[in-house]
């Protein structure tokens, strides 16, 4: 491959791994300001049992989040300068406001929240750990702005090959970034729950039976199942959005070549780039019109109306169709988990399982996702006014192979580590052993003899 095909595949290793943990911690953050609530409105032990082992999760997916989201920071000098050089005035303040506001206020609050519980004011700890949680959504926020504008650029001119923002509030507030945010906001509160639940059936399939983790589970599948109908909505919404301001990447993800009316929606298919056709068609005729434009006979255009403009097909198609369906499989699971567990039921062997199969699934959605975003907005890096080939800067293919080599090998054994700890944490927790503090609380002869 060239320098510019193996800096994409580099910034993609980057970005695919960084974004597996903001998409924990922002649900996991609001999960944790749950149990902390609760337990302060009612003085239960087991919330704040479940609270002390999901902090550790948190911390652990937080630190590996900011370590890899500095190496995106340094590719955007090294392999892509036409980026900033082109829209530094607009990318460069955007980022500079999640640091000032979102970074520096998690930064603040985040070692008050997991350090600071029997140093300062239960009120204290419980309102550091909503300022984390604001925090990661404010980070989101801004990442969010800057990422929609890329795909939908609005309020900028250019003036001798750069562009200058003319409106703040129409940059930040792209025709996208509504629809971005939210459907980025309810990937990671998914994400979150199964991962709370996976990690809590884990447990329970461990013969832990403590009402924390009994509690955890019921959360993460009673919030799984409430935010999965929400983003369907909120990704049929994001859908016609995407219609109407970046056809051709629609017409990617349908596997679309000629504009048509009544189109079927391809449940399968082999996309051919170089014959534009496909082949192996599996469809239902007509549905794809209805979901995009309502209409069972309207019409969509074809990857032929932008030939030359469009993104590459196969790419787009498959992952399109892997979030769609780990969507689905997190539909079905989540509510088959709380139809089982209603009238406080304990999980059967066969659900447990099914939702320790299913705990990194919002992982697979998440980032199926990001790959039709990103790789449907080629062959734009800033969609309409920068090239991604016009971005990329002069370093050599071989040495692009040897740092994008280290990043995949160090990646590797990350991310093998961290799925080993958490369930190595769980598997701790589901040891029976108890917080010594509450031990002591539960046990007066010991409390006595520590005195």
């Amino acid at each position: 491959m060239d320098a510019l095909a193996l800096a994409r595949v580099q910034f993609a290793a980057n970005i695919t791994f960084h974004i597996l943990f903001p998409a924990i911690t922002m649900g996991l953050a609001w999960l944790l300001v749950y149990f902390k609530t609760k337990h302060d409105r009612t003085g239960l032990a087991h919330w704040l049992d479940a609270y002390r082992f999901w902090v550790k999760v948190f911390a652990l997916s937080f630190a590996l989040g900011v370590v890899s989201g500095v190496t995106m920071s340094f590719q955007f000098g090294t392999n892509w300068p036409g980026f900033m050089e082109t829209v530094g005035n607009i990318a460069g303040p955007l980022l500079g406001y999640e640091v000032l506001t979102a970074f520096f206020l998690e930064a603040t609050f985040l070692g008050i929240m997991l350090f600071g519980r029997k140093r300062v004011s239960n009120r204290m700890h419980t309102f550091s750990t909503w300022m984390v949680a604001i925090g990661t959504s404010m980070s989101a926020f801004w990442i969010l702005a800057l990422n929609s504008w890329m795909q939908t650029p609005t309020g900028f001119e250019m003036r001798d090959g750069q562009a200058f923002p003319l409106s703040w509030i129409e940059v930040i507030f792209n025709p996208s970034m509504p629809y971005r945010l939210a459907h980025m906001l309810l990937a990671s509160g998914l994400t979150a729950a199964f991962v709370v639940a996976g990690l809590s059936a884990y447990r329970h399939l461990r013969g832990d039976r403590s009402d924390a983790n009994r509690a955890a589970l019921r959360v993460g599948a009673w919030v799984a199942a409430i935010l999965i109908p929400v983003q369907i909505v909120a990704g049929d919404l994001h859908g016609l959005n995407t219609l109407e301001h970046q056809p051709a990447k629609v017409a990617a993800m349908e596997g679309l070549w000629e504009d048509a009316e009544g189109v079927p929606l391809l449940l399968f298919a082999w996309p051919d780039e170089a014959a534009r056709e496909n082949h192996l068609e599996i469809g239902i005729p007509k549905l794809a019109s209805l979901i995009l434009t309502h209409e069972l006979d309207g019409e969509v255009r074809g990857l032929n109306s932008f030939e030359g403009e469009h993104p590459p097909v196969a790419a787009v198609f498959f992952a399109f169709r892997i979030m769609v369906g780990v969507g689905l499989m997190m539909l079905i699971v989540s509510w088959a988990a709380v139809w089982a567990m209603r009238r406080n039921r304990e999980p059967s062997t066969w659900l447990a399982r099914m939702l320790v199969g299913m705990t990194f699934s919002g992982w697979v959605a998440t980032v199926a996702g990001w790959y039709v975003s990103e790789i449907g907005r080629q062959p734009w890096l800033v969609h309409g006014v920068l090239r991604t080939a016009e971005a990329v800067g002069p370093v050599s293919a071989g040495a692009i192979s040897v740092s994008l080599a280290t990043y995949l090998a160090v990646y590797a054994v990350l991310l093998v580590a961290y799925v080993s700890v958490v369930f190595y944490l769980a598997s701790q927790a589901a040891g029976g052993r108890i917080p010594r503090e509450r031990e002591r609380l539960d046990n007066p002869l010991k409390t006595a003899e520590a005195g």
